[in-house]
């Protein structure tokens, strides 16, 4: 079973990252583990390091895709997003936390998906720096 969820996971991570180099940006990272979670997608926009984190769900009866990324999700990839950067000394760069929602799309005979990227979707807040 959990087999099953890590490809269908990768399945949307792969979709997200491909929708993202076509607006533009550069892949740096995909499932960056720390002790505190992972970051789905670590890419470049220009001068500013994005965070990204990517979500499917097949109905909304339980709250859209991005309403998944809760509080408490969204800490554990801002302390994962730090460790990254402190690995790396890359902390004089531009951050940004995004998130990738992705849906389906009923048709007729195919499996479309609607993609929905939410720049900025959260920050870090200043008590918090």
């Amino acid at each position: 079973m959990q087999t099953h969820k890590q490809n269908k996971g990768d399945k949307y991570e792969l979709k997200a990252l491909h929708y993202l180099q076509r607006k533009g940006l550069t892949l740096i990272a995909k499932n960056f583990h720390s002790r505190f979670g992972e970051v789905d997608l670590i890419m470049q926009d220009n001068d500013t390091i994005v965070f990204i984190e990517v979500r499917y769900r097949e109905s909304t009866s339980h709250g859209s895709a991005s309403e998944s990324v809760t509080p408490r999700k969204q800490q554990k990839i801002i302390k994962t997003a730090k460790r990254f950067l402190s690995d790396r000394n890359l902390w004089d760069n531009n951050v940004r936390f995004d998130v990738v929602a992705i849906s389906p799309i009923p048709t007729r005979f195919f499996c479309r998906h609607n993609v929905d990227w939410i720049p900025s979707a959260f920050c870090v807040p200043e008590t918090k720096l």
